[in-house]
C-alpha cells in the first residue's frame, strides 16, 4: 500500500503521447500512490498542464467546500475551474488518458516535457518549457531562489 502524501515529484522527462492521447508517468512518480487514486488535470492560466495528486486534491476539495453557496463569483469561478478539469488515473501500464481540450490548451501535440515541482506534476509543450528554462536561467534562477527564500 503506498503511502499517503509521500510522493515527490522531481526531475524532467520527455515523452511522447501516443494515438490515444496517452502519455506514460515516471514509475518514481507513481510509486507513492496505490491503483485506482484520482488525480486532477487542470488548465494553468500560464499554458501548461496542471496534474495535480490526491494530497493536493484534498487541499484543493477543503477551499472549494468553503465557497458559500450565497457567493456568486466564488460559485462562478468554481464551475468555471471544474468544467476544465479533468479527473483521471493510471492505468496497468502506468499511463494517463488526456482530453483534447486540455493539450490543445498546452500547445501539445505528440512531445511532452513533464515536469516535477515537489508536491504536483506540470505537462509542458517542448517550445513552452523552453521559454520557462530561458525565463528562469543564470542570474534570474538565482534572484527567484532568493525570492522563495530558498
Amino acid at each position: 500500500m503506498a503511502q499517503l502524501g509521500a510522493a515527490s515529484y522531481t526531475g524532467l522527462f520527455r515523452h511522447t503521447l501516443d494515438d490515444k492521447n496517452r502519455i506514460t508517468i515516471p514509475s518514481a512518480w507513481r510509486s507513492a500512490h496505490d491503483e485506482g487514486e484520482q488525480f486532477l488535470a487542470t488548465p494553468h492560466p500560464d499554458g501548461y498542464i496542471a496534474i495535480l495528486p490526491p494530497s493536493e486534491v484534498a487541499k484543493l476539495r477543503v477551499k472549494i467546500e468553503g465557497i458559500a453557496l450565497s457567493d456568486g463569483s466564488g460559485q462562478d469561478f468554481a464551475a468555471r475551474f471544474f468544467a476544465q478539469t479533468q479527473t483521471l488515473g493510471f492505468d496497468k501500464q502506468g499511463r494517463i488518458m488526456l482530453n483534447g481540450d486540455l493539450l490543445a490548451h498546452a500547445g501539445i501535440s505528440k512531445d511532452t516535457v513533464l515536469v516535477g515541482s515537489l508536491t504536483k506534476f506540470s505537462l509542458y509543450s517542448p517550445d513552452r518549457w523552453i521559454r520557462v528554462e530561458q525565463r528562469t536561467a543564470g542570474e534570474n534562477f538565482g534572484d527567484l531562489m532568493r525570492r522563495m527564500g530558498i
